[in-house]
């Protein structure tokens, strides 16, 4: 046996099985395109820059003989490049390196820009993504076909933001930026490109395929009460948060169900409740179902007029506040916002259209930075799905299926990542100070809700050898692992922690059946990620420290 420390972490997704706390990771998805049909990015674009993604190769010479390529057009955009992204991110900690094939006749080239190619990774979630950007510049000859490797781990390469992290430790790349002689010229560049390849895999997004929870406001009764409770509860001191002017009732004219359609309804009138007059009523709905993990759907159509501030949002189970309905049933453990907000949909009268989400946690709270948004030209007046998918390591928001944000934090902790429990919906229009005199009432119409997640089908891998196993689980100071029916004499196995640090590698030679990992005591209690290599085979276990 030996063990060494090494920054290998091979990129797969967890898939946990129903009452088991044992979970396996599928491989990885490649990232390449031989643009003859075999690849597997579908999102090439062209900024300022023309793109033909299935071009006859116009030199079959050398070392491309293949028979099509892609066509990289440069007319004299000052920014021109070509891009594609990836549905999740890129982790370069062990795979860190692209190639392509590329070719340049010099007698399409105007100006005297030196003749280079550069590759840039960048997370094409935020609003200014070449903020975050890690660039490598090689040089290119012309009028040949020549292979450019770009190594994010021995290269030297140049961060957009010097105060960023070298590249193979982030885990916000999604996006691959590809440009040829450089940008800020007019000049005019032709060139072929072929046979991208990344030399790791990324993660595919969990399949969530099973509902387990909804409500369709379909029912002849009203809103459901065994799904919906009115938190209607001033805070102390007699007013909502963030200076809102109205109160929050249980009124059949500030929320009901009518025409298959939940309606939460905003009004310009005098009411008392605790011993409070106000001039605005509203309602705020928190969910009776809490959950962890999964794809949230919302059909929605959005109240109009300035100083209205309707949100589809989530807490967690845990918050101490007075009222909440979890609060009621004991669960109130943790203020605000230690229990970790969820933002899947925020819009303000004040800047019509423009729907935003946001995470807010003990990091970064209040006025947070993270958050991200889009304009929806229809938003107030035709429904449209607002999406959060939310996995073990990070939240992707987005609207008809465009995606807007994404959280994922390269350090998950207390301070960052409070989403590994339990979070409950709330539905709610409030009223800001800033309100119209002339507004009188506005609605939010809801179609539905739909909660997703993993089915029994998609968690299991089918081509798992039931033979292979790693005990106890959960686990205190040693680990076994049986590998009954292998006949590989190489075998390498992993130890990371939950956000991707590397904590441990062993080499088990020889055909060893059985083997026990001792030096584990120094582990602090949580959630691990044991992976094995055997052969061509990768195999993962999620394992839990006592």
């Amino acid at each position: 046996m030996k063990q060494t420390i090494n920054r290998l972490v091979p990129l797969f997704i967890i898939f946990t099985l129903q009452s088991f706390s044992i979970s396996l990771m599928s491989q990885g998805l490649s990232v390449e395109d031989d643009f003859e049909g075999n690849g597997t990015i579908s999102t090439w674009y062209g900024d300022d820059c023309s793109i033909n993604t299935a071009l006859s190769n116009p030199f079959q010479i050398g070392i491309n003989s293949s028979a099509t390529v892609l066509e990289y057009y440069d007319s004299g955009g000052n920014y021109a490049n070509i891009r594609f992204d990836v549905e999740n991110n890129f982790n370069l900690s062990t795979e860190n390196t692209f190639t392509l094939k590329i070719y340049v006749p010099s007698s399409d080239l105007t100006g005297n820009q030196a003749n280079q190619i550069s590759l840039k990774l960048q997370d094409g979630n935020i609003g200014e993504p070449w903020t975050s950007q890690c660039e490598i510049i090689k040089p290119i000859s012309l009028d040949q076909w020549q292979i450019i490797s770009f190594d994010f781990q021995n290269d030297p390469y140049i961060n957009f933001n010097p105060a960023s992290a070298d590249p193979t430790e982030r885990i916000d790349f999604n996006r691959v930026v590809i440009q040829v002689n450089g940008e800020n010229n007019n000049d005019h560049v032709l060139a072929y490109i072929d046979d991208f390849f990344y030399d790791g895999t990324i993660t595919p997004l969990p399949v969530f395929d099973q509902l387990v929870w909804s409500d369709e406001f379909d029912s002849s009764d009203g809103i459901d009460t065994s799904k919906w409770f009115h938190q209607t509860l001033l805070p102390d001191g007699g007013s909502w948060f963030n200076g809102e002017v109205q109160h929050y009732t249980s009124n059949s004219s500030n929320s009901f169900v009518e025409d298959g359609l939940l309606k939460i309804v905003a009004i310009n009138e005098t009411y008392t409740d605790q011993g409070v007059t106000k001039e605005y009523t509203s309602a705020r709905l928190n969910s009776k179902f809490a959950f962890t993990y999964g794809k949230v759907e919302v059909r929605a159509k959005l109240p109009t007029g300035i100083g209205t501030w309707p949100a589809i949002w989530m807490l967690g189970k845990n918050i101490n506040e007075d009222g909440a309905y979890w609060d009621n049933q004991g669960y109130g453990n943790s203020y605000w916002p230690a229990c970790g907000e969820i933002d899947i949909m925020e819009h303000w009268g004040s800047n019509q259209n423009f729907v935003q989400s946001a995470t807010h946690t003990p990091s970064s709270f209040g006025a947070t930075i993270n958050h991200g948004g889009q304009y929806i030209e229809s938003a107030s007046t035709d429904f449209h799905i607002y999406t959060l998918v939310w996995t073990d390591e990070k939240l992707v928001f987005s609207v008809d299926g465009n995606m807007h944000f994404t959280y994922n934090p390269i350090v998950k902790n207390e301070q960052t990542w409070p989403f590994d429990l339990e979070q409950y919906f709330l539905f709610n229009i409030a009223i800001e100070p800033s309100i119209s005199p002339s507004f009188t009432s506005s609605t939010m119409e809801i179609d539905y809700i739909r909660v997703y997640q993993e089915s029994l089908v998609s968690n299991v891998d089918k081509d798992f050898d039931k033979s292979f196993s790693v005990y106890p689980n959960p686990f205190n100071d040693r680990l076994n692992i049986a590998l009954d029916n292998t006949n590989e004499s190489n075998i390498v196995a992993k130890l990371y922690s939950i956000d991707g640090k590397l904590l441990r590698e062993y080499h088990i030679y020889a055909n060893e059946n059985r083997f026990t990992i001792n030096d584990l005591t120094t582990l602090e209690s949580g959630m691990y990620v044991l992976c094995f290599k055997i052969g061509n085979t990768m195999r993962s276990f999620k394992l839990s420290k006592n």
